[in-house]
């Protein structure tokens, strides 16, 4: 067995020939000519000799040599070779998966392609996550170190921030994902996000049943034919009330979605939610609009002339009903909710309803039933825009939505 006293004598020191000396287990030192001291821990694997050189005392102490073997012997009796186990091990100790490194693997490789809103995400963590916790390497994160982030979403920061209890919520669940979508591909691996909810943060968002009552949708359409207001959120909220369709999708839209020749807009499944391609045809009443923001916007690309971010445009959205002095809130997706339920109201198949809005087709029916329902999509267009018209504009001086200037 080796001693901290016999090593000391020998470091240094020029020696007659290279030694080699047991500490029993595996571990022993091999002594240069020139006295430098190496630990290195010895193995079998299928009767083959093999070994590992630990380091160099006194860089390396016995005590910290002695856990190395044991540790080796640990893997060894696990069924890994201490060779390679201790590379991956120490890759791990010299440059760990950050906590910023681990969300934005779970962005680029699952939410860029799978979720609709990863830019909005993203953003919660470069706002609430990054700053504080990013820079941590995951595997050493304590639940304290998260909860500290999620509690300062959660109360706010006085004069800086406002208490938002239910993005706290949102924010520990794409967290716990992206968290789980790691560990599953061997990335990183932390557990300890598993056992909370979103009740334990902040809440759950409630469900949402806002629809606008018609004296609402009325101020909203004759606001988005007025000049008033953003050029880009009025022909948005114009067209998320014709179409019924997710924000995104018209926020999204490039111009060769758009074909006038058959009066259909496709939206591809890169920008629908459900990942799968939306076909919607153009009512004709709508179509002037169309194409009016085609000749428009043609060098830019995009129907609405520009790009702009989902927290952007929800920000500029939830204004809205400010500017039109209604008493309660509502967001550009209650616009969606007031298409469907009125299409209802209007006793609308709601299949063809499900189809506009762009929901999946639920049960066995989506495994063989195929059909898009364009006649059926296109007759309940033009009844909804003529019922728009009526609704907007004075019986004595109806103004097609379709020719609302383009200003």
């Amino acid at each position: 067995m080796l001693h901290e006293t016999h090593l000391r004598s020998m470091n240094g020191k020029s020696q007659a020939v290279v030694k080699e000396k047991s500490d029993g287990q595996g571990l022993g030192v091999r002594v240069s000519k020139q006295g430098r001291i190496r630990f290195q821990f010895r193995y079998k694997i299928k009767g083959k000799n093999k070994r590992i050189d630990l380091g160099y005392y006194p860089d390396l102490s016995l005590k910290q040599a002695r856990d190395e073997r044991d540790k080796c012997r640990a893997w060894l009796a696990g069924g890994h070779d201490p060779k390679i186990a201790r590379e991956i091990a120490r890759d791990r100790t010299l440059e760990p998966v950050t906590v910023k490194d681990a969300l934005e693997y779970w962005i680029e490789k699952y939410a860029r392609v799978k979720r609709s809103s990863f830019e909005k995400t993203q953003s919660q963590f470069n706002k609430h996550i990054y700053p504080y916790i990013g820079h941590y390497p995951l595997e050493q994160t304590k639940i304290s170190h998260w909860l500290e982030c999620f509690d300062r979403i959660n109360t706010g920061i006085e004069g800086v921030q406002k208490p938002a209890a239910v993005a706290a919520g949102q924010i520990l669940q794409a967290c716990k994902q992206a968290l789980k979508f790691c560990r599953v591909r061997g990335y990183a691996i932390t557990h300890e996000l598993d056992d909370l909810v979103a009740g334990d943060v902040g809440k759950k968002a409630a469900v949402k049943d806002r629809v606008l009552s018609y004296s609402e949708l009325k101020d909203v359409l004759q606001w988005s034919h007025g000049r008033k207001g953003s050029f880009y959120m009025r022909y948005l909220c114009l067209l998320l009330i014709v179409f019924g369709a997710r924000t995104q999708e018209v926020r999204l839209s490039t111009i060769h979605e758009w074909d006038l020749d058959n009066d259909l807009w496709t939206v591809p499944k890169q920008h629908s939610k459900t990942g799968l391609v939306i076909v919607r045809p153009i009512p004709q009443q709508i179509k002037p609009v169309i194409a009016l923001l085609i000749k428009r916007n043609a060098k830019q690309g995009y129907l609405l002339g520009e790009l702009r971010e989902d927290v952007s445009v929800s920000g500029s959205g939830g204004r809205i009903c400010n500017k039109l002095k209604h008493k309660e809130r509502w967001t550009l997706h209650d616009l969606r909710s007031t298409f469907s339920t009125i299409l209802n109201d209007l006793e609308v198949d709601s299949r063809i309803v499900d189809k506009l809005i762009g929901h999946v087709i639920k049960g066995s029916e989506k495994h063989y039933n195929h059909s898009k329902y364009l006649k059926q999509s296109a007759a309940a267009l033009d009844m909804w825009c003529e019922w728009l018209d009526r609704l907007a504009n004075p019986i004595d001086n109806v103004v097609d939505i379709g020719l609302a200037k383009v200003g």
